[in-house]
């Protein structure tokens, strides 16, 4: 992403992972009871955990 906004597109975080024995995926942060109640609430919130899950970034910053 070109600004800094952080995304809150959970199916795209590292963080949210596929659990095995509820087999289901599901967000490996466990947010705090105000955060949880934004996520919730606001359309538009903006996770500040989000990590891309994106395993060429290193590779890009090195050529």
């Amino acid at each position: 992403m070109g600004n800094n906004k952080k995304s809150s597109c959970c199916e795209s975080c590292s963080n949210y992972v596929f659990d095995e024995d509820f087999e289901q995926y599901s967000c490996m942060v466990n947010l705090d009871e105000d955060e949880m109640y934004r996520f919730l609430s606001e359309t538009n919130y903006s996770c500040p955990y989000y990590k891309t899950d994106d395993e060429y970034a290193v590779v890009r910053k090195q050529n």
